[in-house]
């Protein structure tokens, strides 16, 4: 218990330290490149692991990918279908009530909004839907 108890502290630290991501601005590209002209005019199909959810990989990348890409904790890595096929097979609203209040279980435990309290409820669904999108 004891042993749960610390690496769920440390796993809340990890996180809070990393509460906030900055991004580089992209590079321009120039006008006159053929190759982007042409690639900016090709249809894009995405496959249903990668359809847009960019509220979902926000959150994911600056709270979820401390755990989720690592295992710490025991929590499922994004994209391993494995990891995830169980959890998904509870259903959705189970996944939604872990990850807002927090579960502590045989194979790990999972902070509530990952440690990060000031996340909405909608911004923690959406780092679920993105995840189990990867794993599906």
């Amino acid at each position: 218990m004891l042993k749960q108890f610390v690496l769920l502290g440390s796993c809340v630290l990890m996180l809070a330290a990393c509460g906030k991501s900055e991004t580089a601005a992209p590079a321009e590209q120039p006008a006159s490149a053929p190759a982007a002209a042409a690639a900016a005019s090709a249809p894009v199909v995405q496959a249903a692991s990668e359809v847009s959810n960019p509220v979902g990989e926000k959150t994911f990348k600056s709270v979820c990918s401390m755990c989720h890409q690592s295992g710490a904790a025991g929590a499922p890595i994004v994209g391993n279908k494995d990891d995830w096929s169980p959890r998904i097979a509870q259903g959705k609203d189970t996944l939604y009530k872990h990850a807002l209040e927090g579960f502590s279980g045989q194979k790990g435990a999972m902070p509530a909004k990952g440690g990060n309290p000031s996340l909405s409820d909608a911004d923690v669904k959406a780092a679920v839907d993105f995840m189990v999108a990867k794993a599906s």
